[in-house]
């Protein structure tokens, strides 16, 4: 592709993602999510994706368009609980679903984007994340159809901890706030909590930026994430709604008052 990794559209960027294909997904919440190429993917109709991300969006907006679809198979998260469709389909048997404890799933995104296969962690250690028993599908009836296995367990200094594996992806999806044509990233505030991460765990990158620059007008010292691990760049087109910055749970004082 050459150094200039900018492409025209975001149908353009996940046009070869497959059937079945892994994602990783990057945003905290609904900050930082990479809506304009989800909503391309959406509109492909692609189906059987296993996606980690931290969460699934809600009902309507985010990877929450992808899982209302049909679209998603499998989910490893660390927290879903913005999303009655999603628990719908995982009480259901119709989607299967991993939960993570956050800092794991942030270190084993980290853990695969570095080639570091596995680590281990206090986190978890005495619950079902270690000893295995997690329902991650469950079977039409009710009953538990598949189950998390039970994780190594190793002490250090006399403190158990947990071999957790970490992940790579064959596709990731992630939002910046600025991009120059090199692949090198700026990211804003709660939006850099997993875009990085994602970003490095993917094997193919696509990230959409809202301010696409010319090489050299970053300063080095502003890059949040180097260009190395971005292969498809594209531009969001400022007013593009699938590209809009939500709001989960929008609190705001009274008139007058308490």
């Amino acid at each position: 592709m050459g150094l200039d990794k900018t492409v025209a559209s975001a149908a353009e960027a996940v046009a070869d993602i497959p059937e079945g294909a892994s994602l990783a997904v990057g945003g905290f919440g609904l900050c930082g999510i990479p809506g304009t190429l989800i909503d391309a993917l959406w509109q492909r109709g692609v189906g059987g994706l296993r996606v980690v991300s931290n969460n699934c969006g809600v009902d309507d907006w985010g990877l929450g368009l992808l899982l209302a679809a049909g679209q998603i198979s499998r989910m490893t998260s660390s927290y879903v609980g913005e999303n009655k469709e999603f628990a719908r389909q995982y009480l259901s048997g119709e989607l299967e679903v991993e939960l993570v404890p956050q800092g794991t799933l942030a270190e084993r995104l980290r853990a695969g984007g570095s080639g570091i296969p596995a680590f281990y962690t206090p986190a978890g250690t005495g619950t079902q994340v270690g000893e295995g028993g997690l329902p991650w599908r469950y079977a039409a009836d009710g009953s538990v159809a598949v189950a998390s296995p039970a994780k190594e367990t190793r002490e250090f200094d006399g403190r158990p901890y947990l071999l957790e594996h970490g992940i790579t992806t064959d596709f990731a999806l992630v939002r910046a706030t600025i991009g120059d044509r090199h692949g090198n990233l700026v990211f804003r505030s709660s939006a850099r909590n997993f875009n990085p991460l994602a970003a490095m765990a993917g094997r193919i990158t696509v990230a959409e930026v809202d301010h696409l620059v010319e090489p050299g007008e970053l300063d080095p010292d502003e890059v949040h994430l180097p260009g190395i691990f971005v292969q498809r760049m594209v531009r969001v087109t400022p007013g593009d709604p699938a590209a809009e910055r939500r709001i989960e749970r929008r609190t705001v004082r009274q008139e007058g008052g308490a």
